[in-house]
């Protein structure tokens, strides 16, 4: 495995090839069941986030460690989430997934929410298992959104002061703005319309209650219909941009490719439905960052047949590179091996 742009040796479920159906698949799969214990952090600015763990009171301290980043309103409960700490739990790893403030099981305390470019929070989980776990190989692993940001904060972590062994990025929505707009177009705007539902559901009764600093009543978040609107009236406005397009700009992990040195892993489908076509085109690929591009996949899909049953790619895909980069922690091997797939 080197460093640059490959194919994905992803193959779908056969007569499951098609877009929707494989964004749709992961989530009529069987869930894996697992022991999860939840811990609240705290942090410098007197909110919180939720980590759910997963529960390996057997592991030592120096287990590798995989740290998880969900998408848009995901959770624990998100089906790639599941299969991925699966994935973590059969290879041997500590595993632990961060939700963004208000994604847990609890309303965060203050008046802002999350978005595409928020890396802070991550920082400051990251630097903590530094601090625990200092011989323990890291890898932090990012879905959509959370893809964005990781990549984001891989960027700004040039040195590499946090550790990290690897980061794995999973349909990051590297050009907002582009993305924004083509969930505004055909098909598409079901999951904008799904997407802007869990969105509103949440925001509408702090709205009500008057506990964020925006000027909006609840007609006014009715008539915020695509996710662009939402972002210019709320997300921009609580997290300091000047709009929508502001926000787009300066959160985008797009710029900041060609500055990533760390071994990073980047799985992107052709026909994901949330993206537009030639996402990567014209793009500059830092020299740590592999990116592998699948024909199909859908958004977060990469449903694929195997052993007699419809299986995750992604969580097997997950697997293979984990084992790589505990082998290289262990015996120094070069970043990307020379072996192939």
């Amino acid at each position: 495995m080197i460093a640059g742009r490959h194919p994905a040796d992803f193959q779908p479920l056969p007569g499951f090839a098609n877009r929707h159906l494989q964004t749709l698949l992961p989530r009529i799969l069987p869930r894996p069941a697992l022991s999860l214990v939840d811990e609240i952090l705290e942090l410098p600015d007197g909110d919180f986030v939720e980590l759910t763990w997963l529960d390996a009171p057997t592991l030592s301290a120096e287990a590798p460690v995989l740290v998880l980043f969900h998408g848009l309103e995901g959770s624990v409960d998100s089906p790639y989430a599941r299969h991925l700490l699966r994935a973590a739990e059969r290879r041997g790893w500590r595993a632990v997934l961060m939700h963004f403030r208000g994604c847990g099981k609890w309303p965060n305390r203050l008046p802002r929410a999350y978005h595409s470019g928020d890396t802070a929070d991550a920082r400051r989980l990251l630097e903590r298992l530094a601090r625990h776990y200092p011989s323990a190989p890291r890898v932090a692993l990012g879905v959509s959104l959370g893809a964005n940001m990781l990549l984001k904060l891989v960027a700004e972590d040039a040195d590499n002061a946090l550790g990290l062994t690897g980061a794995i990025a999973v349909a990051p929505p590297v050009n907002l703005a582009a993305c924004a707009d083509t969930l505004e177009r055909g098909t598409a705007r079901l999951y904008q319309r799904h997407l802007l539902g869990a969105l509103k559901a949440k925001v509408a009764p702090r709205l009500a209650r008057r506990e964020l600093p925006l000027a909006l009543s609840h007609g006014d978040l009715g008539r915020c219909t695509t996710l662009r609107a939402y972002d210019d009236a709320i997300t921009a406005p609580l997290h300091g941009f000047n709009d929508a397009a502001d926000y787009y700009q300066r959160a985008a992990a797009a710029p900041l490719l060609g500055d990533i040195h760390l071994p990073t892993l980047i799985l992107h489908a052709e026909d994901d439905p949330f993206m537009p076509p030639g996402l990567y085109d014209g793009l500059t690929l830092g020299p740590g960052i592999r990116l592998e591009i699948a024909r199909h996949g859908g958004h977060v899909g990469y449903v694929e047949w195997r052993n007699g049953h419809p299986t995750s790619w992604l969580a097997r895909r997950v697997e293979r590179q984990l084992d790589e980069w505990s082998e290289r922690a262990t015996v120094s091997l070069p970043a990307f091996s020379q072996s192939g797939n």
